[in-house]
């Protein structure tokens, strides 16, 4: 049922995306943005100890930690958790001490595709 669930709510993150790219005519950027901060606004709410965002990663699984959203999610994640433990620095250590490896990955993939692939123009 866990794959039912992901396939949803994963499905149901692009499918706000894409209406926000065609419907609202919003460019990538500013969609992805959206996203980002959709995913830090609601990892920000926290009912029971528990924010919602990770409560939603816990029911969808993949569906919920793959998206664009997470990222947003691991940004307020990451400071929230080091500013209880640094205080106020402990804001920006923490944003880039959690999403530090999916930056790293996309900028080696990035040059990666830079180096191999021929631009047409």
């Amino acid at each position: 049922m866990i794959f039912f669930w992901a396939f949803v709510v994963g499905g149901a993150i692009c499918l706000c995306g894409q209406l926000c790219y065609d419907v609202l005519r919003l460019s990538p950027a500013h969609t992805m943005t959206l996203l980002v901060v959709t995913g830090a606004l609601v990892d920000g709410i926290i009912i029971d100890g528990t924010s919602m965002y990770d409560r939603l990663i816990a029911f969808a699984g993949a569906g919920a930690s793959v998206p664009i959203t997470s990222f947003g999610s691991a940004l307020v994640h990451g400071a929230l958790s080091e500013l209880n433990t640094h205080g106020a620095i402990g804001v920006l250590t923490g944003i880039f001490e959690v999403t530090s490896a999916g930056i790293s990955a996309a900028l080696i993939f990035s040059l990666c595709a830079a180096l191999l692939v021929k631009p047409k123009a």
